[in-house]
């Protein structure tokens, strides 16, 4: 009984330990990445602001080609929602809604992932004129992991997980845009 007692106050004693720990940890991570396109700033935004385009050049919408994907509103406007639903554990099933245009300037939307996992996080595409046709593209990925599930971000990189994906989509974008 004593080896029993002992054992579960081990395990109290490192549940609370975690437990402070993560108060202490971040739960905001920001993911950017950029890549510069040899197309003028307003032909780079508006290919950008249509959510339908994103299927051409993001990795995770070319991992499934059998995804399912449907789209509600006015594609190009506040509030057009397109939805995604996959098989694959990898790129699962969710949403994405824009929620502000600056036109010609930023494209700011929120996503949704559902499956395999419930989570939120917002993004936005910056467009940025170097020269006359020349355009700086900035992907930026923004999330929240709520206490104590922050305790991840010890374990997790956030950057180097979601990174690489953001800039194979940025250089497709690249490959795209340029050969039109």
């Amino acid at each position: 009984m004593k080896i029993i007692k002992t054992i579960l106050a081990i395990l109290v004693a490192l549940v609370v330990i975690v437990l402070v720990v993560a108060a202490f940890i971040n739960k905001d991570y920001a993911v950017e990445r950029d890549v510069t396109i040899n197309k003028s700033k307003q032909q780079v935004f508006d290919y950008l602001v249509l959510l339908k385009n994103h299927n051409n050049f993001t990795k995770w919408a070319s991992m499934d080609p059998k995804m399912k994907k449907d789209f509600k509103g006015t594609d190009g406007t506040v509030g057009f929602m397109s939805s995604w639903d996959s098989e694959m554990k990898d790129v699962g099933k969710g949403e994405q809604t824009i929620t502000k245009i600056n036109d010609g300037e930023r494209l700011d939307y929120d996503l949704h992932f559902i499956k395999p996992f419930d989570a939120k996080a917002t993004a936005y595409l910056e467009t940025i004129a170097i020269s006359a046709d020349q355009t700086r593209v900035k992907w930026v990925f923004e999330g929240r992991m709520n206490y104590p599930m922050n305790i991840m971000n010890l374990f997790m990189d956030m950057d180097k997980a979601l990174g690489p994906d953001l800039q194979t989509g940025l250089d497709n974008l690249k490959s795209i845009l340029e050969k039109q």
